[in-house]
């Protein structure tokens, strides 16, 4: 029994020895293209949504982004604010990132953000994949506000989140006008862009007036700060 432990600690030692470290892209990644968004150790590539530089609220956590909220402005970090990459994406493209919440937490990841006066919120122009803790919602109606949804866009088919406190995986792509998001490995959203099905969606929702209302499918990405802490870590993209 005693030789049956020691063998199962080696083997966890080395899986843990050789495992991929956060915010790092192996060989094969580099190969196939992709760019980290965070390096792990600073906010540099990122932004305030319709501003310079990034508010204090945004900190580096054990090698995680996170939004620290001991205070808050509205319905906002104290010194906080949404972010959005520098960078603009134009094209097909895939995009990884881990996120992580806490008991009521309420966030999102924003794509095809145009930075722009007429826009003066991030969510006045991104498609926003919702980051949540579901307890929010815990026995209202369904909507499309919980966790892996659209907001105000569309449901995801399933929602199979970690436990909070726990790492998720989410991975979106747009290839050839099919938009796909995965959670967890599981397929939770998937739209042809070019569908009447699509269309209404966006007309019908908060982004009725927004480029992607006009079928532009390019932009920033964002992180939401909605005045809860939240967590994301190997937030990196490639084109298609």
């Amino acid at each position: 029994m005693r030789q049956f432990l020691l063998l199962l600690l080696l083997v966890v030692s080395f899986t843990q020895l050789f495992a991929q470290a956060p915010n790092t892209l192996s060989a094969q990644e580099k190969k196939e293209g992709w760019k980290l968004l965070f390096n792990g150790k600073d906010v540099s590539g990122w932004h305030t949504y319709g501003k310079t530089g990034v508010g204090s609220a945004w900190i580096i956590d054990n090698g995680a982004l996170k939004l620290n909220v001991p205070e808050r402005a509205g319905n906002k970090a104290k010194n906080g604010g949404d972010l959005a990459t520098d960078q603009v994406f134009k094209g097909d493209f895939e995009f990884k990132a881990d996120f992580k919440v806490e008991r009521f937490t309420n966030s999102g990841i924003f794509f095809f953000v145009t930075e722009a006066p007429e826009y003066q919120q991030i969510y006045h122009t991104g498609l926003e994949l919702q980051v949540l803790d579901n307890a929010i919602y815990e026995g209202a109606p369904e909507n499309k506000h919980r966790v892996g949804d659209f907001f105000s866009v569309a449901n995801a088919r399933i929602r199979e989140p970690k436990a909070v406190g726990e790492w998720n995986q989410i991975h979106f792509k747009l290839k050839n006008k099919v938009l796909s998001v995965y959670m967890n490995g599981y397929l939770i959203q998937e739209h042809n862009v070019d569908s009447d099905d699509w269309k209404k969606r966006i007309a019908e929702s908060n982004l009725k007036t927004a480029p992607i209302s006009k079928g532009k499918l390019e932009g920033r990405i964002g992180l939401q700060d909605w005045g809860s802490s939240v967590w994301f870590r190997n937030i990196k993209i490639r084109p298609l």
